[in-house]
């Protein structure tokens, strides 16, 4: 019966984590998967995340089905952690917000609903952008192509020619854009960058889609939306879909978000009309328990500043292993420049190794990074920075 099934290759990153577990070595480093650990190589619990969660489980109540697009208080909660509470756009009424399961949740049941809507239109990544953007989206029956984004010389961004192909681009075409932290490079536009590109979206007549899960892993919770926030000043249509799976530590609960800004208040409710059919197509109502442990953070005063405060802590140990891993490789290999690894941001870095090099660093030195050379950089500790130092410093 199935005998014409294809075999599935697997994911690059799924797999390779996957190799990792079967690895006996006992020194072995992940810094594959994209997973904040903290300094002991655990997967933390946040301080917030535990109180709200002890809150919800003193009071243990009926289950029912959540509505379509997600309880109220949690889209709330996402639309002014994202836009502002005293946002235009959210005041005129003209934002349409669902939760969904996880950030790749978000991106297919918009993918879905875009295909339905401009059927003839074509999808833009950035060269390279996270695999599974491709995979959503081509999933969902787009021509999926790229603009050129990575400058592999510099480390850095290729702003000049990303923005003469976006100029190019035909009427409607959707831009898949990375608010901040990219993944995989780390590199991102500056907001003289963004106030340049953001006209020329609004010129082209196109449809920004903005993927935002790292927020908070940057420059802060409110810095990170700036695009987000500066596209909706603009007057853009955009859609946005974010994640809580880094930001709260809550990946297996699937906490996601998707907003869909809107020229004015009757077409948001039309296109969040639209949505919601397109979750009753997918998988009808999403779960209950993590999204309110985000809502009732998010709500109370005091959960959200124990929670912000605890992601600028997790932010600062990224930035303080880049520095121990720059100063590392500078010390081990004199002359060459390791500044990227500075200026690039989030939690993931492009180490400039080629595929091969990943295969020995891996191979010989039990350091797992992606074939691409990205590497988690929240998977680097003190107990293991240098090791890894050492280790780039003899493939490279």
């Amino acid at each position: 019966m199935f005998q014409h099934v294809d075999a599935y290759p697997g994911d690059p990153i799924l797999t390779l984590n996957e190799d990792f577990q079967k690895d006996p070595r006992t020194n072995k480093i992940n810094l594959s998967i994209g997973i904040y650990f903290d300094d002991l190589g655990r997967l933390p619990v946040m301080a917030a995340v535990r109180e709200a969660e002890s809150a919800m489980l003193s009071s243990i109540g009926p289950k029912p089905y959540q509505p379509m697009t997600g309880a109220i208080n949690y889209c709330e909660a996402v639309q002014h952690l994202l836009f502002g509470a005293d946002s235009e756009a959210l005041r005129s009424g003209r934002i349409a917000t669902l939760q969904t399961l996880g950030g790749s949740g978000a991106l297919k049941v918009g993918a879905d609903f875009l295909k339905r809507y401009f059927p003839d239109s074509q999808v833009w990544v950035s060269d390279p952008t996270w695999d599974n953007h491709r995979a959503i989206f081509e999933g969902a029956g787009f021509v999926v192509n790229t603009y050129p984004y990575y400058d592999a010389e510099r480390g850095g961004l290729n702003f000049a020619a990303m923005l003469d192909a976006i100029k190019a681009l035909p009427r409607h075409s959707v831009v898949l854009l990375h608010a901040c932290c990219h993944n995989p490079t780390g590199v991102d536009l500056s907001a003289a960058q963004w106030a340049e590109l953001i006209p020329v979206l609004r010129e082209g007549g196109l449809l920004p889609y903005l993927d935002i899960a790292y927020q908070g892993f940057g420059d802060g919770i409110v810095e990170d939306t700036h695009a987000i926030r500066a596209l909706a000043d603009a007057d853009v249509p955009f859609f946005v879909a974010n994640s809580f799976s880094k930001s709260f530590s809550l990946y297996g609960e699937r906490v996601g978000g998707l907003s869909v800004v809107c020229p004015d208040k009757d077409q948001a409710g039309r296109v969040f009309g639209q949505l919601m059919f397109a979750v009753r197509r997918n998988y009808s109502s999403p779960p209950t328990h993590g999204g309110q442990i985000v809502a009732r953070v998010l709500r109370t005063p005091a959960l959200y500043k124990l929670w912000s405060d605890e992601l600028a802590g997790m932010c600062e140990r990224i930035q303080a292993m880049r520095r121990r891993l720059h100063d590392g490789l500078v010390q081990r290999v004199p002359g060459r420049d390791f500044s990227y690894f500075l200026t690039q941001r989030g939690m993931f870095s492009y180490t400039g190794l080629s595929a091969e090099q990943a295969d020995v660093l891996r191979e010989q030195h039990g350091v797992y990074v992606l074939r691409s050379g990205r590497m988690c950089v929240a998977g680097l500790n003190n107990g293991n920075v240098d090791r890894v130092a050492e280790a780039l410093a003899a493939v490279l």
